[in-house]
């Protein structure tokens, strides 16, 4: 049995109910529990988010040096361009769309509160050939 079990991300942001909405859009969540300083979510996978009010919360700076990151969440996915046009619709905004076509490719995106995360391209779980 381990010491620690896996939690949650927790985002602190100051709209949280806006945040989690975002999220919960993306993701294909619901929400499993709501106060007036916090809103969890689950997505389909059992994956868990929170979001925090803090009025005092600065949006991340990445790939500026000050404030960077903070908290960064990777998502995988199937479909990249199709998860660009969701996030962007959602009202999130591209940070990195370098041109990294292939196996490995990832993009960077903002969520509506500037908290940064990564869409990789999923990989095959399957031995490497050759």
């Amino acid at each position: 049995m381990p010491l620690v079990n896996a939690g949650l991300v927790v985002l602190d942001c100051a709209e949280p109910e806006k945040l989690a909405e975002f999220y919960k859009e993306l993701l294909q969540a619901e929400e499993t529990d709501a106060s007036a300083n916090r809103v969890e979510i689950r997505g389909a996978d059992g994956f868990r988010m929170a979001f925090r009010r803090d009025g005092n919360a600065t949006p991340p700076s990445w790939p500026r040096p000050e404030n960077a990151f903070q908290a960064h969440v990777d998502f995988v996915a199937d479909d990249l361009d199709g998860v660009e046009r969701k996030v962007v619709a959602l009202g999130g905004r591209p940070l990195d769309t370098k041109d990294a076509a292939g196996p490995y490719e990832e993009r960077g995106y903002a969520d509506p509160a500037g908290h940064s995360f990564t869409v990789r391209r999923h990989t095959s779980s399957a031995p490497k050939q050759g």
